[in-house]
């Protein structure tokens, strides 16, 4: 109980402030991609399954409502990403495969490497979810060297 009282001394002062705004600034910019990133992925996950990308389908397994894939599939429609076609699913352009392939890689890679760690397969599996966002390709070239290594 006396640790809760004491406060946590930093390691090292604090940086420039240019410096430091720089990480929260890559922050901002990961949890407004990240959004964009996870239906990509997943529209070309149900694709590559062998089925249309649905709206329906769409909002099932991000756990979400209708009217909020509606709403993100306007967008991602007039960010060139995907397409609508009346009556039928949702597709990729090639700018939204691209997406898709560079999130699926991170995602994959990060999961790799978790797991590497001794992290059960469903913990990997979550929590590169939102790691995957968030992670450098700096740090992701660590995480594969790490991986690579430990063999």
């Amino acid at each position: 109980m006396a640790l809760r009282n004491r406060p946590v001394r930093r390691e090292k002062p604090l940086p420039d402030a240019e410096i430091h705004s720089e990480g929260f600034r890559q922050t901002r910019e990961a949890r407004r991609s990240a959004l964009v990133e996870d239906y990509v992925e997943l529209i070309a996950d149900l694709i590559e399954d062998g089925n249309e990308a649905r709206q329906v389908d769409i909002a099932a397994r991000l756990g979400v409502a209708q009217p909020t894939v509606a709403k993100m599939l306007t967008r991602l429609c007039s960010d060139g990403l995907v397409s609508r076609k009346p009556y039928r699913g949702v597709f990729l352009t090639e700018a939204g495969r691209k997406v898709a392939e560079e999130s699926r890689i991170r995602h994959q890679t990060v999961e790799a490497f978790l797991r590497s760690l001794g992290v059960s397969a469903e913990t990997a599996r979550i929590d590169a979810e939102g790691i995957e966002h968030h992670v450098s390709a700096e740090t992701l070239d660590a995480f594969r060297r790490a991986m690579t290594t430990a063999r």
